[in-house]
This record gives C-alpha cells, sequence and structure tokens, in this order.
C-alpha cells in the first residue's frame, strides 16, 4: 500500500473546454507548494494525485496544500491495486487506529467507481467492507445516518483508494488563472485580507507599500514585508514595491489645505501605484477600504480618490464591517501581525477633522497647487523592488 494524497476541486468542473488549463495550472500551482519534498503529482479525470509523501511529511504537505487557491478539499489515503482482496485490507487497516481509540464507535462506508468494469458496484462494496469491519472490530457498528468514522472507497481507471477523512482546502481559483493586479499593502489589517480574497479568485499579485521615513520606523518597514509573506503563503511570490513617500506628504501637509490632507494623500498614492501596476503588467489596482470605516471611505471620499486613477480598483471588503475583517484576518494569520504598534505613514499627520464629503472638482483644485509630477517621478525612481516568496 502506498500513501497518497487525493486533492479535488470544484469550480474549475464549470470551465466546459476552458477546464484543461486550469487544471494544469493548479498542478503547477501544487508542485510549487510542494517543491522542497520532491513529490510527484499528477492528474486523473477530476482528481489530482499526490505521490511520493512519506509519512513524515505528511502533516507539512497537508499545512501547504490546505493553502493553495482551487483547491476544495484533500485526503491522505492508500492507493491499492484495484482487487478485492487489496481493498478490503486497506479498509481494515485504515479504520484500525479509530477502532483501537474508542470502546464504541459507528461507521458507514462509501463507495465511488469512476471505472464502471470494476465487477463489484458502489453498494455491493459497500455492504461487503461494512461487513469485514464488522468483523474485524467487534466494537464498531453501522450507522448510515450520523456516523463517526466515514471509509470511502474510490475505484479509479489505473488503481483504487481508501480513506476516511476530507480535509477543506482554500478554495477559489488556481493564482494566475485571472490576470495580475497591484495590491497597495499598509500594515493594517485590511489590506492583507483584501489581498487574501482577490488572490483567491486566481489573480497574481504585485503589491506596493509607502513608507514616511523618519516619521515611520524600520519595523514598520519590517513589518510590511512580514504581512506579504503571510499573504504570499495563499498567493505565491509576490513582487512587492517600496516607496518613499515623505517629501510628497510633507508637501501635502505644508501647501495644501489641512481637511484635505488624507485624500490627497490617497489620490497620490494611487497615481503612483497605478504607474507602477501599468508598468509591470498588473490590469487593476487592490485596496482594503470599506464604505464608511474612516474618513477618506466615505463614498464621495471614494469617488475623489478613483479620480485619479483610469484602472480599475478593486475592493474586496467594501461592504464588510470591522468584525468580519478581523475575522477573516485571524482565519489566514495576519491578525496578529498587523496589530503590531508600528505606524504606517496613513497614520502620520492625519488632520483633526478631516473632509468626509470631498468634492472631485475641488480636490483637483487642491492637488494643482502644487506640482507633483516631479516628486511623484523622484518616487518611483527611488522605489525599491523585493522578492517575497
Amino acid at each position: 500500500m502506498e500513501r497518497v494524497l487525493l486533492v479535488r476541486y470544484a469550480e474549475i468542473h464549470l470551465k466546459g473546454l476552458n477546464r484543461p488549463f486550469f487544471e494544469r495550472l493548479l498542478v503547477d500551482r501544487i508542485k510549487q507548494a510542494l517543491a522542497p519534498l520532491a513529490a510527484r503529482v499528477e492528474r486523473e479525470q477530476g482528481r489530482i494525485f499526490v505521490y511520493g509523501i512519506g509519512e513524515e511529511q505528511l502533516a507539512e504537505s497537508m499545512d501547504k496544500l490546505c493553502r493553495v487557491f482551487g483547491i476544495h478539499s484533500i485526503s491522505p489515503a492508500c492507493c491499492v491495486e484495484k482487487d478485492w482482496e487489496a481493498i478490503r485490507n486497506a479498509a481494515v487497516s485504515e479504520a484500525k487506529p479509530f477502532a483501537d481509540a474508542n470502546a464504541h464507535l459507528t461507521f458507514k462506508c462509501f463507495a465511488r467507481r469512476s471505472d464502471k468494469r470494476f465487477p463489484m458496484t458502489s453498494e455491493q462494496l459497500c455492504r461487503e467492507l461494512g461487513h469485514e469491519l464488522l468483523e474485524a472490530y467487534p466494537n464498531l457498528a453501522v450507522d448510515v445516518h450520523q456516523p463517526e468514522l466515514k471509509i470511502t472507497v474510490e475505484i479509479r481507471q489505473q488503481n483504487a483508494f481508501v480513506y476516511t477523512n476530507e480535509i477543506p482546502g482554500a478554495g477559489g481559483m488556481p493564482v494566475g488563472s485571472n490576470g495580475k493586479a497591484m495590491l497597495l499593502i499598509s500594515g493594517g489589517i485590511d489590506s492583507p485580507v483584501a489581498g487574501y480574497m482577490i488572490a483567491k479568485r486566481g489573480v497574481l499579485l504585485d503589491a506596493v507599500h509607502f513608507y514616511s521615513y523618519p516619521y515611520t520606523s524600520e519595523r514598520a518597514r519590517d513589518k510590511v514585508i512580514e504581512l506579504t509573506k503571510l499573504v504570499s503563503r495563499y498567493a505565491g511570490t509576490i513582487n512587492l514595491y517600496l516607496v518613499p513617500f515623505t517629501d510628497i506628504q510633507l508637501t501635502i501637509y505644508d501647501k495644501c489645505p489641512s481637511t484635505e490632507t488624507t485624500v490627497l494623500m490617497r489620490r497620490l498614492m494611487m497615481k503612483i501605484a497605478e504607474r507602477i501596476a501599468k508598468d509591470t503588467g498588473s490590469l487593476a489596482l487592490i485596496t482594503g477600504e470599506s464604505i464608511g470605516q474612516v474618513a477618506s471611505q466615505t463614498i464621495e471620499s471614494l469617488c475623489v480618490t478613483d479620480d485619479a486613477v483610469s484602472m480599475p480598483v478593486f475592493r474586496p471588503l467594501i461592504g464588510f464591517d470591522k468584525e468580519e475583517i478581523i475575522e477573516k484576518a485571524q482565519r489566514i494569520g495576519t491578525f496578529e501581525t498587523s496589530i503590531l504598534p508600528y505606524e504606517d505613514c496613513c497614520t502620520v499627520f492625519v488632520p483633526k477633522h478631516p473632509v468626509t464629503k470631498p468634492k472631485v472638482d475641488r480636490l483637483r483644485e487642491s492637488e494643482a497647487l502644487v506640482d507633483f509630477e516631479p516628486m511623484i517621478e523622484e518616487a518611483i525612481g527611488k522605489t525599491e523592488k523585493m522578492i517575497i516568496r
């Protein structure tokens, strides 16, 4: 018997004639996730199989695969020949740890036959396996409604697979199947979650971060790098662009109306992010904004921000409240890093009474008070690129 990871996908099944493209891309993402383990990945009729994973590598492999977008669920399975005796022995072996650990345990057998040439029907397989398990372990009892243990046999084209567990995956679509977008990542809770949600739809991520040294510390910069690494566990390799924003921010503070500084800062960030995005092949920008969370996220403020760019802006958190965002951040493992007490440039020079209903024409006029173009060019020229894996 060989230990195999049986990988299922869901949404890819709906892709019609394009389905092979998505399947191949998912196989590539699985290979990338498991690259250090030298696993063998094969695709067969609605399933992907991972061979060559030893028992000592099982937990690490499962952890990596559960973060690969496009995977619906995973089962560690025994791979055996399509022979009744081999299947029976595998089922008895798989049930043994559960039977040994419980004085009384209910179970149910399930069978799926993609190879209809196999001489036993699914019903016969379940019935005979149930009989064998009851013979082997007298402390087991059948419960067809709410069994504590589920033992499944899949009869595929080449082999049979026996397993007792189905572990949920990340879902979504394989990263890279739906283009590339640029994430504006801060050191806060929201933007990493926004990046995760867009990557889950198959979008390859780049990221841009604006820092205002010395008003923000090196620890704040390191915090953003760590957050990007945490997102990359799901999204794959991310190119992170670190943009010096101090001069622009100080100029806005000195030369522009104080109530408008936050919105003007957002407009300049969007302009710079768009230029980097266009130069690097991204088709849209991503932010972690949600309506009404802060003054710069009212509908009026968002309209003024969007006016600064021609590129689409994706805001996957737009209708979420803060508790919902925090719950997602905790689930994907970014929350504890996000709440570290290091300020980012969005919290520097916050006006006491920020405008909440800005007008596009008015903000254009305020922005025109200064020729920001040379500063934008200088900031882009000094931008540092990091490859985050």
